[in-house]
């Protein structure tokens, strides 16, 4: 008899453990609320740790093609003062890779067309996720009921699975900045592939694109909710005086091209990611804020680590107890040192704090950065037979 699961939410992280749990032999159907797929989105960074999983879901080779490596690049001052290089060769020496550059609407077609078309549910909320008895478990999605072993609920940061599961949990809760992002119309001339500038209280950073284009973001410490009705010229306002390319990365882009989102976070640690035969995964289960780069990696880590305790484990109840038990305590503490990475970065807002900030920066050794970064991408996944 063949397990089958309901994945509910088909972004970056519900489509790679769909895709894991059908090399695993189950029976997967993923429901997206969405009804079209319009592959919406900026850019993407990815580490070594993201790239051996997709490695391990079979579409690694894809990705890293499609992808561009950064090499060079760092941080720097609003001024255009280095406060630290980034080595891509020292990172692809020690993990086997240097961080790659990817629109994530290609990430998320690259997953998607690893599906067959049956396995999509476009246009389709789940309503409500019951377990009528401790063996089975039920999804309503209006006029289609599915019945499965498994639920994952990778429904993002406003998860309604969670909020069932879980309902005096408080929630994301906004983390004191929001961000604008877009990728550029057309090539730039970029010096490097990737580069963060701090300044007070705010972020400016690009990703460099193997098709010459770019992405690039703006992070502003202003209170939840904050719009403007052109954001593309207030930030040409805003940013105006920092260094190039970063007026250049503005002028290529077309204000329609935009995105503005607050960035939220679970602040509040979830007790567990499982409950009965359900599995909260991705940013349902540990939304975390950008400043790593590594919450789609993580994402892709829960994916493969789900996949790989479920083709092990002799039954669904002890799979999911060893996923809560490897996932929680990484995941939490990934999160943990993304926050505090964002209050030392481009939180900070006091002229003070900023110079010593950067002189501190400036006097960390370069090996001595590396080590910092690679702590988090040494993960190796399980194999997946």
């Amino acid at each position: 008899m063949v397990n089958t699961a309901v994945v509910v939410g088909g972004g970056i992280g519900g489509l790679a453990a769909a895709i894991g749990l059908r090399r695993i032999g189950w029976e997967v159907t993923v429901v997206e609320r969405a009804s079209m797929l319009e592959d919406a989105g900026a850019g993407i960074s990815l580490a070594a740790n993201g790239l051996r999983a997709l490695d391990e879901l079979g579409v690694g080779e894809a990705v890293r093609d499609a992808s561009r490596g950064q090499y060079s690049g760092g941080t720097r001052t609003p001024q255009g003062a280095w406060l630290a290089r980034m080595d891509g060769s020292a990172l692809e020496k020690a993990v086997g890779t240097p961080i790659m550059g990817i629109p994530r609407s290609t990430l998320h077609v690259l997953l998607r067309d690893s599906l067959p078309a049956e396995a999509l549910l476009i246009g389709s909320e789940a309503d409500s996720v019951e377990q009528p008895s401790p063996g089975a478990i039920r999804v309503d999605c209006g006029d289609t009921v599915l019945d499965a072993d498994l639920v994952v609920a990778a429904d993002g940061i406003g998860s309604k699975v969670r909020s069932h599961l879980f309902p005096a949990h408080p929630g994301p809760v906004y983390s004191g900045s929001t961000v604008l992002r877009a990728i550029t119309e057309q090539a730039v001339d970029l010096r490097t592939d990737f580069e963060l500038t701090w300044g007070q209280g705010a972020e400016f950073g690009h990703i460099a694109f193997h098709d010459g284009r770019a992405e690039w973001h703006a992070v502003l410490n202003v209170p939840a909710g904050t719009r403007v009705a052109d954001p593309l010229d207030e930030l040409r306002r805003r940013f105006r005086t920092w260094h190039g390319p970063i007026p250049a990365l503005l002028d290529a882009t077309r204000p329609a091209a935009v995105l503005h989102h607050d960035v939220n976070e679970l602040r509040s640690p979830l007790p567990s990611y499982t409950v009965g035969r359900i599995a909260l995964l991705g940013d349902a289960a540990h939304a975390m804020t950008p400043n790593l780069g590594q919450g789609a990696c993580q994402a892709l880590e829960d994916a493969v680590t789900l996949a790989a305790v479920l083709a092990t484990e002799s039954t669904v109840e002890a799979a999911l107890a060893r996923y809560d038990a490897e996932r929680r305590p990484r995941t939490q503490a990934v999160a943990r040192a993304a926050r505090q990475t964002g209050r030392m970065g481009q939180q900070l807002s006091h002229p003070l704090a900023v110079a010593l900030r950067n002189t501190a920066m400036r006097l960390t050794p370069s090996r001595a950065t590396t080590r910092m970064i690679l702590r988090h991408h040494t993960w190796v996944p399980p194999q997946l037979n």
